[in-house]
């Protein structure tokens, strides 16, 4: 028998060297979502998204339910069933029940979840942690429900939504607004208006008041929607969300609807 070698310590890190040390699996997942979110925002069908970047169309609404835009009743009923029996069983377990309760193929149910690897935020995700695309969909579908269904909380969906957002006063200065959380991990009924170096706060309620004054459909100037507190920046907010216009002189400075970006 030949003599033992001595043993050699492993450094850490060490082992087979990666064949692409470049390849970053999160990253092009990241990039490919993020280029199919932008065609699906300009209405693209999944086949012809497919078609333009090399994808299977089944591909292309995966990467759209991984970045939370894509919506069905058949993708939401796999999630959910899925997500049941995922609080009691491992992933494959969880993955062959689903398809056994609602009687689809293995593959059919996982064509209908998001991928495990790469990045995947619920709705409720920070807007820091998900793509420009995904932001404009999550504004798209908060303003979609408050219109079918005008609740005051549908409409704080919609404010929530366009947090962050710029927008321009009546005079054409623009601004944005943040809504800061409270001890108990809840948004507060307050926005806190980013225009100078201190900022202004302004008050849910008063963002109610103006939305019950809204009358008819061109708003001449702030004042109209009432002797509000913050009315300018709510006027400013209102002409965004396409809930008034304002008279084409005033369009000048805030922009007009087609140069404005949802």
């Amino acid at each position: 028998m030949g003599k033992k070698r001595a043993y050699k310590s492993r450094k850490p890190g060490g082992g087979r060297k990666k064949l692409k040390p470049e390849y970053d699996a999160g990253k092009n997942l990241k990039e490919q979502m993020e280029s199919v979110v932008a065609l699906y925002d300009s209405e693209m069908s999944l086949q012809a998204i497919g078609d333009e970047l090399g994808l299977n169309p089944i591909k292309v609404r995966k990467l759209l339910i991984t970045a939370d835009v894509y919506k069905s009743e058949v993708a939401e009923k796999v999630q959910d069933t899925f997500e049941e029996y995922r609080e009691t069983q491992n992933y494959k377990e969880a993955i062959l029940s689903t398809a056994a309760t609602l009687e689809l193929s293995k593959a059919s149910i996982t064509s209908y979840l998001p991928y495990r690897k790469g990045v995947y935020f619920p709705s409720t995700a920070e807007k820091e942690k998900i793509s420009v695309g995904a932001e404009r969909q999550r504004r798209h579908r908060a303003m979609k429900r408050w219109r079918a269904d005008p609740t005051e909380e549908n409409f704080w969906g919609v404010v929530l939504a366009y947090a962050g957002v710029k927008f321009k006063t009546y005079s054409g200065l623009p601004f944005s607004y943040e809504i800061k959380k409270g001890r108990n991990g809840e948004y507060t009924k307050e926005l806190w208006i980013d225009r100078r170096e201190n900022s202004k706060s302004l008050a849910w309620s008063s963002i109610v008041l103006a939305l019950k004054n809204i009358k008819g459909e061109v708003v001449d100037r702030p004042k109209a929607l009432g002797d509000i507190r913050g009315v300018t920046y709510i006027y400013g907010m209102f002409y965004r969300f396409g809930l008034i216009d304002v008279p084409d002189e005033v369009k000048e400075k805030m922009g007009r609807p087609k140069d404005r970006k949802k």
